[in-house]
Parts: structure tokens; C-alpha cells; sequence
């Protein structure tokens, strides 16, 4: 078996520099990095990861819970983690919760067992006492969970506000918002926080409609704009929707009902993920959150408290959202 002191004396440097390599760790200049790396293929070495973590106590696993990986924001969401999660040496466990609270209790102890270093935590079905006990580095996404969890979100307030000014200033006069769960408290119902507000500043008549936690389908949506969106649309002239697969799916569940988009009813979405780009026809409206940021910054600060790199009492990060204008407003 090939050993790292094969390695250095064939690349003709020193042990703790090919440890450095591996471990990328402190500055190595390109061409020692392909020195390194030339000598590592020639002999076939690769570096024995379980040893690795038991001399220094790290598994260099981290694990991501989220709702459902399915989704396009959060397979798209999965990817940036993975990717900084490997440029780092980590390697990341993905569960899916389902929107289930004993799916989502029993991974995190799973995920304790298997002794991976830290959890970011994207999925939130438990009471947050139960996330207080987990004796490990975790970060949340969009939910503020204690003092000592820091968390990752956009800018719901601003992103609700660009949407709804959007809409009023495109003639709009009596709107709705398709919410999430506001019966839990996440940052993105600081979207519906700031439609109210908005619509107050310009007299303009509002209702909210909440959506119920974790369903996050193409069908489900379709069912709640027929049961609890239908009979609203012909008093409303634009609707602020929770995401994009739901102002997808009014906008089709609207032009098969004659109303037509954006001239009868104007609609704006949440998100701008894969799924959004995608589309030609028509092209959203919606507001963008820079998934690659928000993933980015998730494992990043995982990983800097895994490391002592951080405090992670000040740890939390606000992302800016954007405006896109598409076809549908």
C-alpha cells in the first residue's frame, strides 16, 4: 500500500507539505499542487479518510436535513453545499423530512450516531426545544431557532416588499398573498409581514391566504388554488405567491379559466431557482434568492464552528433578493 512518505519523496517535498495538499490547508503554490498531486496518481494514494478522523476526532461529515430534495430550491440548494462542502474536504449526508416530525427527530439521531461534525438544518417540523438538545455545531436556514443556532436566510421582509410595491405600481388595486405556514415561525413570513405593510402604505385593499406547512408539489397547489384560491381571483388583480411552483400553477389554473395573465390577474413568484429558469413560456415574474450565497454561507459557517473558527453568536447572515421581471406582471 502506497504511503504519504512515497508520495513527498517522489514529488521531492516534505511530508507536512503533502499533508497540506490533501488536507488544503495554508497556501501552496500551483505547481507544488501538481507536483503533489502527480505523485499521488503515479503510485495510486489516496489518503485513509477513517484514520484521519480518528486521530483528529472528525468524521469530515456533515449532515443537511431538509423537506424534500426533490424540490428545485432545494436540490438546487443541496448542490451549493455539496459543492463548497467537497472544496473543503467534507462530505455531506442528505435526509429528507417529508414534513414529518418524527422522520425529522430520528435523522437527527441518526445523524448524531454516525457522528458527523455539525448539521445544517433546513427542515423544521420539531419544537425548537428539540433542537436545542442537539449536542452538535448546527446552523439553521430561514428559522431563527436560539442565541447560541445561528442561521442563513434572504431577505423576506425586502423580498415581500419588492413584490408587493412591484404589483401596485403595475396597476394593480386589490391583491392577495398565498403565504406558507405562518403558524410556525419562520424569516420568510416576514414576506407576509412586509405584503401587509405595504399595501397599508398605499391604501390598497389585501388578503393573505395561508398555505399549509411542507406540501410542496405541483399537485398539492393545484388543489389549494381550486378549494381556497378560486373564489377569490375574480375580486383580486395580482397575487404575490409563497414560491414559483405555485405561481406556476395559478398561471396555468388561470388561463384554463379564461383569466387572462398579466392582463386580468397579474401574478409574482418566490425563489427563481432551476425549475423558474427553465421556463419559456411564460417567463415568471418572481423574486431571486441567490441559492449559490445562501448554500455557500451555510456550509461555510457550519464548518467554521466545526473548526473554532468563529463565534456562533454572531454567526448569522442575511442575503440581498432580487427583482425579476418576466411575463406574468
Amino acid at each position: 500500500m502506497s504511503t504519504i512518505k512515497e508520495v513527498a519523496k517522489i514529488a521531492g517535498v516534505s511530508i507536512t507539505t503533502v499533508s497540506r495538499v490533501i488536507n488544503n490547508r495554508g497556501y501552496i503554490n500551483k505547481e507544488t499542487r501538481q507536483k503533489v498531486e502527480k505523485a499521488m496518481t503515479a503510485i495510486d494514494y489516496y489518503p485513509n479518510q477513517i484514520a484521519r478522523a480518528l486521530q483528529k476526532s472528525q468524521s469530515y461529515l456533515l449532515g443537511v436535513i431538509v423537506p424534500d430534495s426533490n424540490h428545485p430550491f432545494f436540490s438546487e440548494l443541496i448542490r451549493c453545499v455539496e459543492t463548497y462542502a467537497n472544496d473543503q474536504n467534507y462530505k455531506i449526508l442528505i435526509c429528507n423530512s417529508l414534513g414529518n416530525s418524527e422522520k425529522e427527530a430520528n435523522y437527527i439521531s441518526m445523524l448524531r450516531q454516525n457522528r458527523v461534525d455539525g448539521i445544517i438544518m433546513c427542515s423544521h417540523t420539531l419544537d425548537l426545544d428539540e433542537y436545542k438538545k442537539v449536542k452538535l455545531p448546527v446552523i439553521s436556514f430561514d428559522r431563527i431557532i436560539s442565541p447560541t443556532i445561528p442561521y442563513v436566510g434572504a431577505d423576506n421582509f425586502r423580498g415581500g416588499e419588492l413584490a408587493t410595491e412591484h404589483l401596485i405600481q403595475r396597476g394593480c388595486k386589490r391583491l392577495l398573498h398565498i403565504s406558507g405556514p405562518l403558524k410556525i415561525d419562520l424569516l420568510p413570513n416576514r414576506r407576509s409581514d412586509a405584503f401587509r405593510l405595504t399595501c397599508m402604505k398605499h391604501d390598497t385593499p389585501c388578503r393573505v391566504i395561508e398555505g399549509e406547512p411542507f406540501k410542496l408539489t405541483f399537485d398539492y397547489y393545484w388543489d389549494f388554488i381550486e378549494q381556497e384560491v378560486s373564489n377569490y381571483l375574480p375580486e383580486t388583480d395580482g397575487v404575490f405567491c409563497s414560491n414559483d411552483i405555485l405561481a406556476y400553477a395559478l398561471y396555468i389554473y388561470a388561463t384554463r379559466h379564461g383569466i387572462r395573465v398579466p392582463e386580468d390577474l397579474k401574478i409574482i413568484g418566490y425563489d427563481y431557482h432551476s425549475f423558474t429558469r427553465m421556463l419559456q413560456t411564460p417567463k415568471l415574474t418572481t423574486i431571486k434568492q441567490p441559492i449559490d450565497r445562501i448554500g455557500n454561507a451555510l456550509c461555510s459557517k457550519i464548518i467554521q464552528m466545526i473548526e473554532g473558527k468563529n463565534d456562533n453568536l454572531l454567526n448569522n447572515a442575511i442575503v440581498d433578493v432580487e427583482l425579476i421581471i418576466g411575463d406574468t406582471t
